[in-house]
Formats: C-alpha cells, sequence, structure tokens
C-alpha cells in the first residue's frame, strides 16, 4: 500500500478528472527553459496537467489515484539511448567474473569455481563466463590465451567474453567445436589472433567472437524469457521507461513481443537490426531487405502510452575498441608501442591503426539505401578515423537526399579529431556517449593512455567539447559492458571522474579526474539521458519531457539531482517509475513492505 496516498475530500472543476494527480514535489521538467513545476495530472496514460498544486486540485476526482511527493524531485523517465538488455539480463544467469580486474592465477581460481558447482553437465556443454575485466587484467598481469583455460580441470569448451563485448577467449576444446584453425580466414570485421606459427591463440576479436558465440547452443525461449525479465526488472529499478537495444535480432524481438502481448513489458523496447560488414560488401541491397522483413514482423507502428515494440533502426560497427590490449579502434594516426623496456618504456608510433570495418565504397551505399528503407542509422564508432569516416557516410547521404528526414547516431566517439567536432551539429548527428567511461578506470589509463598518446589521451570522452561545439549528445549506458548505474555515468558526465564510494567505481586510485575535457553541466545531463535520447530515437512528441501531451513516462527520486553536492550525484535511487501513468516500480516511502513489488494496483482510490 502507497504510504504517500491521502484521503481527501474535494470535487472537480470543469477539468476532466485524473487517473493519476502526483503533486507536492519538485517537478524538473526538462521543457525549453528546464522549468521548475509543483504537479502534474495524468488521463488515459498521458500527462493533461503540469504546474502548481493549487492548478492539480481541479482533477481530483473519485476515482483518482493520489500521490504526495512530499518534496522529492520528478523527472522524465530515462530514455537509455543505447544498451544491450538481452545481453545483460543472460549475463546475470553465466559464470560472473564481477568486473573485476584479475591476475591470470585469480581468473582460474574463479572459473574453476564456477566449473566445480556445476560438475553435472557433460564434456560437450559450454560453460560461458561473463563481465571478464580484460583491460583491467592487463595491467595486473599479461593477456591470457587458450594455455590459460586450457590447465583448468576440464574436457568442457569455455567462452569468457570480455565486458566490453569486443573480445572472447576460449580454450583449444572450444576451438575445435567451432572449427577454427590455423587454416581458417579471419572474418569481415574480425580477427583471430594468431601465434607465430599461425595458430589461433584462443582471443577472438569482434566478428570472430560472434563464430565462437555461435558455437554455443542457443537459449530455450522459456530460459529467453526468464533472462528478459530480469532485464526489465533491472531496468524499472534505475528508471529507465524506454531503452535502444543496439544489436538486436528476431531472438530479442519476439522476446520482448512475448512480454509486451502479456502485459509484462515496463520499459519501451526500440530494437536495431546489426549489419554485417560482409555481407552488406557482396549485396547491400539483399541486406537491407532482409533488414525491412524482420522489422516489418516485429514493429508496432506508432508509439501508445502503454509500452510497446519497435524496430526502426540499423547498427553498424564501424571498428572494434580503442581500449588495450585490443586496439582496434580505428584511427588517423598509429597507436604508440613500447620500444623500450617495461622499466624505461619509450612509446613511439607503431604499424597499427585500428581496424576499419567499412570501406568508403561500402558504407556509402549502404547508409543511402537504409534511409530510404526508413531506417535510421546508428553507428559505432571509438576511434577517431572511425568517427570520420562515419560522419563522412552521413554527409554522403545528406547530399544525395537534400531535406530526408533521418535521425543518425554514432555511438561512443571515445577519441574524435578536434576538426570534426563540429560536424555532429552541421550533419545533426546525435554522439550516444557512455559517460561513465570518462572517468578514471583500468580502461582509461593504464596500457590504454600510453598506447594512444598524451594528445589523444587528453582528449578522450569528448562529451563536453561536442556539446560546446553545438552538437546533440544524448547517453546510453552499453550495459551490461558496464554494470547499470545510471546515476554513476551522470556523476561522471557532470565531474569528469569516479566516485570512490560507490562499487561500480574504481576507488582511491583512480578518483581523480580523466582529463582536462571540459564536463557537462547537470541539466546537460539529465537532458542527454531524456530529451536528447528521445530526439535520437523520434519520440521526442511524446517523450523526453515533463510537458502536457506527452506520455507519463516519469520517475522520482531519493536525492533532489539537480541540488545535491557533487559527491553525492552518484548516491542516489529510484523511488518510483511510472511508464505510460502505470507504477511499474516502487520502494518505500511509496510503498510499504516489499521494495520489489509491482504495485499497479496498489495505489488507493481518492475518497469523497
Amino acid at each position: 500500500m502507497f504510504a504517500s496516498v491521502a484521503l481527501v475530500g474535494c470535487k472537480t472543476s470543469t477539468a476532466t478528472p485524473a487517473d493519476l494527480v502526483m503533486r507536492n514535489g519538485y517537478v524538473y521538467t526538462v521543457d525549453g527553459q528546464n522549468s521548475v513545476q509543483q504537479a502534474i495530472a495524468v488521463v488515459g496514460g498521458k500527462i493533461v496537467y503540469v504546474g502548481n498544486d493549487e492548478g492539480a486540485t481541479a482533477y481530483i476526482g473519485q476515482q483518482t489515484q493520489l500521490i504526495d511527493l512530499a518534496g522529492r524531485m520528478l523527472m522524465p523517465g530515462f530514455i537509455d539511448a543505447h544498451m544491450h538488455p538481452a545481453e545483460g539480463g543472460r549475463a546475470m544467469t553465466l559464470c560472473d567474473l564481477k568486473y573485476q580486474a584479475m591476475t591470470r592465477g585469480d581468473f582460474q581460481k574463479a572459473i574453476q569455481a564456477c566449473l566445480d558447482a556445476d560438475q553435472d553437465k557433460g564434456p560437450d556443454v559450454w560453460l560461458e563466463v561473463g563481465s571478464w575485466d580484460r583491460m583491467g587484467m592487463g595491467g595486473l598481469d599479461a593477456d591470457p590465451d587458450k594455455t590459460t583455460l586450457d590447465a583448468l580441470k576440464t574436457q568442457r569448451p569455455i567462452q569468457v567474453r570480455s565486458t566490453d563485448f569486443h573480445t572472447v577467449l576460449t580454450n583449444s576444446r572450444g576451438l575445435a567445436m567451432a572449427g577454427i584453425d590455423k587454416h581458417t580466414a579471419n572474418p569481415q570485421g574480425g580477427k583471430f589472433m594468431r601465434d607465430r606459427a599461425g595458430n589461433p591463440t584462443g582471443i577472438c576479436e569482434d566478428n570472430a567472437a560472434f563464430a565462437i558465440a555461435a558455437a554455443v547452443p542457443p537459449v530455450t525461449e522459456a530460459q529467453k524469457l526468464v533472462q528478459t525479465r530480469a532485464a526489465l526488472d533491472a531496468m524499472r529499478q534505475q528508471g529507465v521507461t524506454s531503452f535502444f537495444d543496439a544489436f538486436s535480432g528476431p531472438e530479442n524481438a519476439k522476446a520482448f513481443t512475448t512480454l509486451q502481448q502479456s502485459g509484462d513489458l515496463t520499459a519501451r523496447a526500440l530494437l536495431a537490426i546489426k549489419l554485417d560488414a560482409g555481407t552488406a560488401a557482396v549485396d547491400p541491397a539483399k541486406t537491407i531487405a532482409q533488414a525491412k522483413a524482420l522489422a516489418s514482423t516485429y514493429d508496432q507502428g506508432a508509439e501508445q502510452p502503454a509500452p510497446g515494440v519497435s524496430m526502426r533502426h540499423v547498427k553498424l560497427f564501424m571498428d572494434g575498441i580503442i581500449n588495450a590490449p585490443a586496439d582496434t579502434g580505428a584511427m588517423l594516426t598509429p597507436y604508440l608501442q613500447n620500444s623500450g623496456t617495461a622499466s624505461a618504456p619509450q612509446w613511439t608510433p607503431g604499424h597499427n591503426l585500428g581496424e576499419l570495418y567499412f570501406s568508403a565504397q561500402v558504407l556509402n551505399p549502404l547508409l543511402l539505401q537504409a534511409v530510404q528503407a526508413g531506417f535510421d542509422p546508428h553507428l559505432h564508432a571509438t576511434g577517431e578515423r572511425a568517427v570520420r569516416d562515419a560522419l563522412d557516410g552521413v554527409q554522403y547521404v545528406r547530399q544525395q537526399l537534400p531535406g530526408q528526414d533521418f535521425r543518425p547516431a554514432i555511438a561512443h566517439a571515445e577519441t574524435v579529431d578536434p576538426a570534426d567536432y563540429a560536424r555532429f551539429k552541421a550533419l545533426d548527428v546525435t554522439a550516444t556517449m557512455s559517460f561513465q567511461w570518462g572517468q578514471q578506470a583500468p580502461y582509461t589509463l593504464d596500457d590504454t593512455r600510453d598506447h594512444l598518446g598524451a594528445a589523444r589521451a587528453s582528449r578522450m570522452e569528448p562529451s563536453g567539447e561536442i556539446s560546446r561545439a553545438g552538437g546533440r549528445v544524448a547517453y546510453g549506458s552499453d550495459w551490461p559492458v558496464d554494470p547499470l548505474d545510471e546515476f554513476l555515468a551522470l556523476k561522471v558526465g557532470v565531474t569528469r571522474s569516479g566516485d570512490p564510494q560507490n562499487p561500480h567505481s574504481y576507488g582511491p586510485k583512480y578518483a581523480g579526474r580523466l582529463n582536462q575535457g571540459p564536463a557537462l553541466s547537470r541539466s546537460d545531463v539529465l537532458r542527454a539521458i531524456t530529451l536528447n535520447a528521445a530526439e535520437q530515437l523520434r519520440l521526442e512528441k511524446v517523450l523526453g519531457s515533463v510537458e502536457v501531451g506527452k506520455f507519463a513516462d516519469v520517475i522520482v527520486l531519493d536525492k533532489n539531482f539537480m541540488q545535491v553536492p557533487e559527491d553525492q550525484l552518484a548516491r542516489n535511487n529510484v523511488l518510483l517509475t511510472v511508464v505510460g501513468g502505470k507504477v511499474v516500480w516502487a520502494k518505500a516511502p511509496f510503498v510499504g513492505g516489499d521494495a520489489n513489488a509491482m504495485p499497479q494496483a496498489s495505489i488507493s482510490k481518492i475518497a469523497q
């Protein structure tokens, strides 16, 4: 039962009685003036009133649900514009390395413990391991290979996926079951790392990692639903009311659709279809036609107050990651290499420029056909060359289709040449940034900083630079690349530093500012995770701000994000999550007893 529901005696004026009134709050609207109000009223899942408490009284009728916010901050629900929820839910069921930096010895002990706890499995059953901090391991020890796993007491094939989802490590048994040996060619958009004799080492990057994953039997539909429900539960507790699944397919689409049909979808699902570089190079028209057929199967059309499923985007991987030891993000100049010794390093340019997975000859016609088919392109690009080529591709389409309304986004943009900052605004490209990467961490410091060199490291994670140049910056968590912690990310966006007290940050050793790049304001980061994300996803007319006519997707916070000291920005909680006017998550003081309750039916009616 909601502790904040009062019994009131009043009659409505000419206003239609509301289904829900939330009043006595700090209502941060994210409208054009970032205005602050006190109350909202909701009818049929839409906001019909935003204003002061006195004005809200006119909307209170006999059947109105009334919530007293007791001065707490209400704001638009979070729109996470780049994540992988199905993989997040799946990660909860795997052997979990918990994002911890480990030596190879600790790595082996953790995986052996999972094997020992799972001894009833046969020798052909894969052990799947998640949340491996490969970059953190590099700061403590050498990069592992198949021999690290071959030393374990098992005959089972093993797949270990890195936290960035760009690398898989497997053992010799896994390579054999996947049919990969020294004669296996590297796939388009990926590579198998090899020893001097040409034998695969077990480290598989990007599309080569997918080749290993393809050898693992898929989960059943029932298991998929369990994982998807777990992901939705995690999201509603974080205040995520809409999400962009940045790498989807028919399995994910079917699971979200099944939950939507049963009334269990608690966030709006927008799904992107991955376009394969190799297939697109051979037949771009067929690639787009296949994507169109998939979208027509699952896209549910215009958004409604109740959450639904949309499939109107395509995803392209322009490159890999800029972090050592992978160094697969595509650069304009080479990564540095140590030509000295470990004790007396000399970092000089090497020959590695990273990996570019789409040439202009493939990218340009593919983007053009995607836009003509009605898709909005979402491009993964971490290295400065990949970002430039992605911008060039968008420019090509804009020149070919002047006046065409399409909403391109470049995700991550971890290194951007300063000459390209202003192009985001000029080409109307959203920069979808994961703010939490703008803190000191093993993956941003340690070997990565040395491999990038001082100049590039000084402008890593340029959210502030792109914003100052007029570009639209949206936020995407990239979960489960990182733990799902939206407030930590927002804090890093504001301060360019982590929080030593937050378990998802990296402690006192990494407590300083990442670099001197400009930060975003509090209002900037809240707009990034609400209205800017809505604009990226074509939702700004119905979502992203608390305004009359928009859907009632709102959240209530424990602490006022606009007023707490900076060091407390990451120490916040969502107390109430409302989607389309329905409560999908609540905890004390808005619900008594079970903080994990789903209290849609537990709000008392207002008596007259």
